[in-house]
């Protein structure tokens, strides 16, 4: 077992808590040092002008945080097999939605492109790569959205 911690710190910056004005912008303290500059997601809901330029929000983060784990535990499953891998990308995205009374990534989509140093593995290694790389992960273990990974099957 491992605990992982984060700090976040918010501090009104408006002179009341006006939904229409107060600013969403925060901040994300991490063990290592970083800081994250993160808001809420500019949407409908969110006033303009209350979400800072420069931030993350929450959704991407799970999304990021999702594609990231796949993709180690996916590296680190392809160099057990000794396999070399020169580059590995993702572009994912979560859909957010309102179901059953509630709002809530229903699917994360991952889009990993490999580029194989020396000769590819075949499609089938490939697809229990990331079939493995997905039961392992523990950012998928922990959600309950849908998640896709294009052109392979999970279950």
């Amino acid at each position: 077992m491992s605990t992982h911690t984060a700090r976040l710190v918010w501090n009104r910056t408006t002179e009341t808590m006006d939904p229409k004005t107060y600013a969403r912008d925060h901040q994300w303290r991490f063990d290592s040092g970083v800081t994250v500059a993160a808001s809420a997601a500019a949407g409908p809901a969110i006033p303009p002008g209350t979400v800072g330029a420069d931030t993350v929000d929450p959704e991407e983060a799970v999304v990021a945080a999702l594609a990231g784990c796949h993709m180690l535990f996916f590296l680190a499953l392809a160099a057990k097999k000794g396999l070399t891998i020169d580059r590995y990308e993702d572009a994912p995205h979560g859909v957010l939605e309102s179901k059953d009374g509630a709002t809530w990534l229903t699917t994360i989509t991952l889009a990993p492109q490999v580029t194989w140093g020396g000769a590819a593995p075949d499609a089938e290694t490939v697809a229990t790569l990331h079939r493995e790389a997905h039961k392992r992960c523990y950012i998928a273990n922990s959600l309950k959205s849908h998640v896709v990974i294009e052109g392979v099957a999970l279950h």
